[in-house]
């Protein structure tokens, strides 16, 4: 395709400039071909690796076998490659604590020592003595069994959690007594994409599908999310069933009580694009009642007082607003702006009383602090430019925990004064890292489209623009995701040895609002692959890399980004756009994509970007090193080894084209430290290696 084309002369990836050890071409497993072919529409398609999809048969599990030996002796030649693990775990050796929170008599955080695989579970009593209330360290012996959620009761005196193992979004639930530590009941089994919510001490809401059987593809039962209300010391199987089902068939079906345990609220989506907001009146014994059934707006209920309800929501407002309505009648008639929308985009949260909205501007935060009735209190004062996370408590305290970050700025913890608006510093990291040595700016470049697109970029200061920089390129683009400053520990072992990093905010995100997600969608989905193409362009240009030293890595939908644009590091990716809506979790992307099946100009659509249909014989491509996991059951790996095993088939020259293959792993929440800290340092090896670059760590003591 022109496309296709036109991307591999501009990215060239990472591509002749390796050492001599590397320039003899691979032997790669011999990946067997089958007559499998699906027609679309009276056309075609081969599809030879279907037989990849069997994630479990022992024919896959040979072919991962074989393609991990081969990608692991080509790693294990990088000689530098144990100078880059022993320095990273150098880097992520620091304690790590999150904000606190009041849990009845108790105060709990979170704490990490360093190279723990999991955070540690911590309470401090009203003496302030601290113990351990839960570590996850010991749920497994290699850190892949992972706390994955959890809820207390309004008096702290029950907790139920989950857990994952080996990364899966399959869940078990457990609930213990947090006096005496103790189970109260059996683990409830199969939840998935499920939050927990008491109501009351007696029960909780949760919710899962009908949990396919392994190997098989998705059916419509297996579609439905299903809302369930499990009664405290009664059995699973007699779970009530409390919204979803085939009588209210939706992808994606939510629940939680209001803070004030009067209403339940119910979410409910049929893709990722919006949902449906109903409400039950619990106080009352209420019908489930529709609010907003505009299955194309996204809402959700942000604050109650007595029969007045605050929403959240998107409906005639893109960028978000806050209304109020009431409980007698709480449809979209009876709306009322309590905070109008503006040119940024807003989310929102309670605490103390009072609404914090936190304004998306380029993709910065801005944080201000309103009452319930819409009136500004003030201008939250922040450290410096970046980013804000859990700006919001309890209605009855008076001082927030929240956290701040940006790219040279360790995740930080701030205590901020509800009546007065002060700020003050209560945990700061200490890391081997100097931020004042680096410096961080944001541009905008033009797309194809002449549409404005921004990037931020951060490198050493002094660094000299020559174009011969060793240039990282991240981007997502898709779901209404918003790429925000954030810090990341691994991230500088690439800056401290003199590499650049760039985020460029892709459409398809949420940076601007629905407007800017719808126009990277379905039949706009090129705009995504343009603005990242100009991106790495906008670099070229200016000098800051070259294509030689520019490498392109995204995961989940930017791994199918990095695919279709050809590649570098395309992560746990969706390479199969003809079939992804038949696996595991992927029906649920249609409103992103579209489908296969839709009509035969979204067919032709996707066939030409579906970075395992849009690889062609016979063509020299830039060295690269797909990874996924084999637990993965969002983005299941078979997608990636259809594109690995295409790839290699079709790949001239001497450039590796290889897969690394994580086990008992998943999508990548939960993942332990010692499994990142590998796998960093395989990503920044691959890279330096084929990139001709010596990193700085390199070469000290050589």
């Amino acid at each position: 395709m022109k496309h296709i084309t036109k991307l591999l002369l501009i990215f060239l990836l990472i591509g002749c400039q390796a050492t001599d050890d590397s320039s003899s071409k691979l032997t790669y497993p011999v990946s067997n071909k089958v007559d499998t072919v699906d027609t679309y529409f009276g056309q075609e398609v081969p599809d030879p690796y279907r037989w990849l999809e069997d994630d479990l048969s022992q024919e896959t599990a040979d072919w991962v076998k074989a393609q991990n030996e081969v990608t692991f002796s080509y790693l294990n030649q990088i000689d530098f490659r144990d100078k880059i693990k022993t320095r990273l775990e150098q880097l992520f050796d620091y304690e790590r604590v999150s904000a606190p929170f009041e849990e009845g008599n108790y105060e709990y955080f979170y704490q990490n020592d360093g190279l723990q695989n999991q955070s540690v579970l911590y309470r401090k009593d009203s003496e302030g003595t601290e113990s351990v209330f839960l570590d996850p360290n010991k749920f497994s012996e290699d850190g892949t069994i992972s706390l994955a959620g959890s809820s207390f009761t309004d008096d702290g005196s029950l907790y139920a959690y989950t857990i994952s193992i080996g990364g899966s979004d399959w869940r078990k639930a457990i609930v213990i007594d947090t006096e005496t530590l103790e189970m109260v009941e059996d683990t409830l089994h199969n939840i998935k994409f499920s939050g927990l919510s008491w109501n009351g001490n007696e029960g909780f809401y949760y919710s899962s599908y009908d949990k396919p059987k392994e190997g098989s593809e998705l059916s419509a039962k297996t579609q439905i999310h299903k809302l369930y209300y499990h009664q405290l010391g009664t059995s699973q199987s007699e779970d009530q069933l409390v919204f979803g089902g085939e009588e209210n068939p939706y992808r994606y079906v939510g629940g939680y009580v209001t803070e004030d345990n009067r209403y339940l609220v119910i979410s409910a989506a049929v893709s990722t694009s919006g949902n449906k907001l109903f409400i039950k009146d619990l106080a009352n014994n209420g019908e489930i009642i529709a609010v907003d059934e505009d299955i194309e707006t996204d809402e959700y209920v942000l604050h109650t007082e007595g029969d007045r309800i605050l929403i959240q929501t998107n409906h005639e407002a893109p960028n978000q607003r806050i209304v109020e309505t009431t409980i007698s009648d709480p449809s979209t008639s009876t709306w009322q702006d309590v905070i109008a929308e503006t040119e940024n985009v807003l989310s929102a949260s309670t605490g103390g009383g009072y609404l914090f909205t936190n304004y998306l501007v380029d993709a910065k935060t801005e944080i201000k602090q309103y009452t319930t009735k819409g009136e500004l209190v003030r201008e939250v004062e922040l450290p410096a430019i970046g980013s804000v996370y859990g700006f919001g408590t309890d209605n009855d305290k008076d001082f927030i925990y929240y956290t701040f970050t940006s790219f040279t700025y360790p995740s930080s913890i701030y205590k901020f004064d509800i009546p007065s608006g002060e700020s003050q510093l209560y945990k700061q990291p200490k890391i081997d890292f100097n931020p004042d040595d680096y410096e961080t700016k944001q541009v905008f470049y033009e797309s194809k489209d002449g549409t404005k697109v921004p990037m931020f970029i951060v490198h050493k200061k002094g660094l000299e623009l020559d174009g011969k920089n060793a240039t990282e390129l991240y981007a997502y683009g898709g779901f209404n995701i918003s790429l925000r400053p954030s810090f990341s520990t691994s991230r500088i072992l690439w800056l401290e040895n003199g590499g650049i990093y760039a985020q460029p905010n892709l459409r398809g995100g949420g940076e601007y609002g629905e407007k800017w997600h719808k126009a990277g969608t379905k039949m706009q989905k090129q705009n995504v692959f343009d603005d990242f193409i100009a991106a790495g362009e906008w670099l070229i240009e200016n000098k800051y890399t070259s294509n030689d030293y520019l490498a392109i890595r995204g995961g989940s939908n930017g791994g199918l980004l990095v695919g279709a644009t050809m590649v570098a590091f395309p992560a746990v990716g969706v390479m199969d756009m003809l079939r992804y809506h038949k696996f595991t979790a992927g029906a649920g992307w249609a409103s992103d994509y579209g489908t296969s099946e839709d009509s035969k100009e979204m067919f032709e659509y996707l066939r030409n970007y579906s970075p395992v249909h849009a690889l062609k014989p016979g063509v020299e491509y830039p060295a690269t090193m797909v990874t996924t996991a084999d637990h993965d059951d969002r983005v299941v790996p078979a997608h990636s080894f259809k594109f690995a095993a295409t790839l290699q088939e079709n790949h001239v020259g001497n450039n590796p084209v290889v897969i690394r293959i994580e086990t008992d792993a998943g999508h990548g929440a939960g993942t332990p430290i010692s499994k990142t800290i590998e796998q960093v340092a395989d990503r920044y090896s691959f890279a330096w290696y084929n990139m001709g670059v010596i990193p700085e760590i390199a070469k000290k003591d050589m």
